[in-house]
């Protein structure tokens, strides 16, 4: 008995710890979001998208990032939030997300990169529960900063495999 209650411990402790660290926060439709720092590459201003015929509305195309090829994805199409006009704010993130055929980098248009913040665990709460119906598993959780709520991704949940898939078709 003690020894099940040890391990349950060490797992919630294990990902209470997972969680913390450096992300790098931005801005979609005037909320906050962040990414853990390890998966961003670089950040880039915005610059041209050559785009790619019977992809998904939510990819913009892609782009040729010093000789390499990278699929770009619009994060506010991808959520299901109204686009609009890039601004002077608008940048590309390039992240690396590990998909089952290896890690694949991909652009991610936000409205405007924040800063980077160090966050600690216990600042980090689990995605509340919206309902059966309501699929949150790319949410890593929520991180409170003041009085304000971060909500913190898992990029690589983000887009699925199946997104990762028609990307790789295209």
């Amino acid at each position: 008995m003690e020894l099940d209650v040890a391990k349950s411990l060490d797992g919630i402790i294990s990902t209470l710890t997972s969680r913390d660290g450096k992300y790098l926060t931005f801005t979609l439709a005037n909320e906050d979001y962040g990414i853990g720092i390890l998966k961003i590459k670089e950040i880039i201003g915005m610059m041209p998208i050559t785009s790619v015929p019977q992809t998904p509305s939510f990819v913009k195309g892609v782009i040729n990032l010093r000789g390499k090829v990278i699929p770009v994805v619009d994060l506010r199409l991808k959520f299901g939030i109204a686009a609009i006009d890039y601004t002077e704010r608008t940048c590309i993130i390039v992240v690396e997300i590990t998909g089952q055929s290896g890690a694949v980098k991909i652009g991610i248009v936000v409205d405007a990169v924040s800063e980077v913040l160090n966050i600690k665990a216990e600042d980090i709460e689990n995605t509340p529960a919206f309902g059966t119906r309501v699929n949150t598993d790319y949410i890593l959780g929520m991180a409170k900063i003041g009085s304000s709520v971060k909500i913190l991704l898992d990029i690589d949940k983000v887009l699925t495999t199946q997104d990762l898939v028609s990307l790789g078709d295209s």
